[in-house]
């Protein structure tokens, strides 16, 4: 008997804990960058999707932006396609996109919605193609070469950055009651296909529509500092050192840039979190302590 009230206690507890973060973010749009070991991981997958649900029926409108990158791996290798990375950027060439726009906008985008679905929610999947959504343009890689002076232009295919968002898309689909479940492709002036950088399109996303939060998960437990220690709040300008300083590395340096433009245009809070962890989304939306690392203006 006292096991079962106070398992009822610790249950009540947490649920007005979480009031008071229901009301800050009713009717307030907070993205969601979808990706890491959350996205392959069953049970990780299927509490990832109850925490977008939950947040939609307490008032909130979240937006999901899903990467992809090992699904679209093994499916080129299943095809007995090669790859190759210049500074993480995958080279996509006519034959890769083909399989990049099946991978994110077919197979990986639709399993995302059918989940969120499946556990009550109303998800509609999008592309950047979808009412030109998301404008792209050619992303050229420019490195420096030995002397430091000259810099030399990489052309890597279709790969492209964010030129502009439309968000009418995203307005009509979340008016309306749907959860919009975004794949990072976008479409050029010259009509061609772009495959884009997740992190980055969920930053910009964020930005367009104003939102209250960025969310990014990742497979680590949010930046460390030289001793290793979780620091839980960065200013740009300190975000900005820890790059300079080389303590944030490789894969989450692209993470930490577009939370600090992020923060820099519009966005309230960016928030860096471990995705290995079940409802980390909700732990760091309708929590006191949070979790990962929380990037603000102030």
């Amino acid at each position: 008997m006292e096991n079962i009230s106070s398992d009822n206690t610790h249950i009540a507890h947490v649920l007005t804990e979480a009031l008071p973060y229901i009301k800050r973010f009713f009717g307030k749009t907070i993205v969601v960058k979808y990706g890491g070991h959350a996205m392959t991981e069953s049970h990780l997958k299927n509490s990832f999707s109850r925490d977008i649900v939950l947040m939609k029926l307490v008032g909130m409108n979240p937006v999901v932006v899903h990467g992809g990158g090992p699904q679209i791996g093994e499916t080129l290798k299943e095809l007995g396609l090669k790859t190759s990375f210049i500074d993480g950027m995958r080279i996509t060439d006519n034959k890769t996109m083909d399989v990049v726009q099946m991978v994110l906008g077919g197979i990986v985008n639709q399993e995302i919605v059918s989940l969120i679905n499946e556990n009550g929610g109303k998800a509609v999947g999008l592309t950047g193609k979808d009412a030109n959504l998301i404008e792209a343009k050619k992303l050229i890689i420019e490195k420096p070469q030995g002397d430091m002076e000259t810099v030399e232009s990489i052309d890597i295919g279709q790969v492209g950055e964010v030129k502009k968002i439309n968000q009418q898309i995203i307005d009509v689909v979340t008016n309306n009651g749907f959860i919009p479940v975004v794949a990072p492709i976008g479409v050029g002036e010259d009509n061609k296909t772009y495959n884009i950088n997740a992190d980055f399109v969920a930053g910009k996303i964020a930005e367009k529509l104003g939102a209250e939060k960025l969310i990014l998960l990742t497979n680590i437990s949010g930046i460390r500092n030289a001793k290793n220690e979780l620091i839980s709040r960065l200013i740009p300008k300190e975000a900005e050192k820890f790059i300079k300083d080389g303590d944030i590395k490789e894969g989450m340096i692209p993470k930490v840039k577009c939370a600090i433009s992020a923060v820099q245009n519009g966005v309230k809070t960016a928030h860096i979190i471990d995705g290995r962890q079940e409802h980390a989304v909700l732990l760091e939306v309708l929590t006191d302590k949070g979790i990962g690392t929380l990037i603000t203006e102030r």
